[in-house]
Parts: C-alpha cells; sequence; structure tokens
C-alpha cells in the first residue's frame, strides 16, 4: 500500500466533528465554537470541558446569545427543566473569557519614568 493510500483511508475514516445549534441565535455551529451549559439546583452552570453529567445546553460563548437565548426562554425548554434559571454564573464566565484575551496595556506617566 502506497503511503498516499494509507493517508486517504485514515481520513474517511475519521469521525467528523459534532455539530450543534446555538439556544440563543439558533445557528448551527461545531461544537468547539459553543459553550455548553448544564443545570444544576435551578441555575445555569458553565460546563466548558463537557464532562458534567445530565442534559446540556449550546450557546455562543457571547452576552448577545445568552440575553437572546434568556428572552426566549430557551434553556428551560432546551434542558428540559422547570420554571427559570439563573444565568449569573455563565454571565461570570463569559466576563473571565473576554477579558482573558485582552491584557491591559501598561501605563507610563512621565512622573514614573527615570530622567536619567
Amino acid at each position: 500500500m502506497t503511503n498516499d493510500a494509507l493517508h486517504s483511508s485514515s481520513a474517511r475514516h475519521r469521525a467528523p466533528e459534532p455539530v450543534r445549534t446555538c439556544v440563543g441565535c439558533r445557528s448551527r455551529e461545531l461544537a468547539a465554537g459553543l459553550l455548553r451549559v448544564v443545570a444544576v439546583d435551578g441555575a445555569l452552570v458553565p460546563d466548558p470541558r463537557r464532562r458534567l453529567p445530565g442534559r446540556g445546553a449550546w450557546v455562543h460563548p457571547r452576552p448577545e446569545c445568552l440575553d437572546r437565548a434568556e428572552r426566549r426562554s430557551a434553556f428551560p425548554r432546551a434542558l428540559r427543566v422547570p420554571g427559570p434559571l439563573d444565568s449569573a454564573e455563565v454571565r461570570i464566565h463569559l466576563g473571565q473569557q473576554e477579558g482573558a484575551g485582552t491584557a491591559p496595556a501598561p501605563s507610563f506617566t512621565e512622573d514614573k519614568v527615570d530622567p536619567s
């Protein structure tokens, strides 16, 4: 078997990446681009490692999609739980994700710079 034949046969047997639907904007995307959330004791809990037990819902890691999902009451429906769910923990997680990519710029003022 040639080297090219080995590569093409392994590519055919590779499992496709899972596609999920964001409960906020309802667009489909690879699961790697979405955040999984689960319901625990009446609250939404982010599951970035995708290991928590139970039914999960998927949302883009953007506040707009989270807001839209809450307005539509999509989380209780998707997770099949009664009543509203507290999303504070997911909001905190999203805020930390937004801040993680940007480092504050160093501030230099003239009085802090060594004049020598």
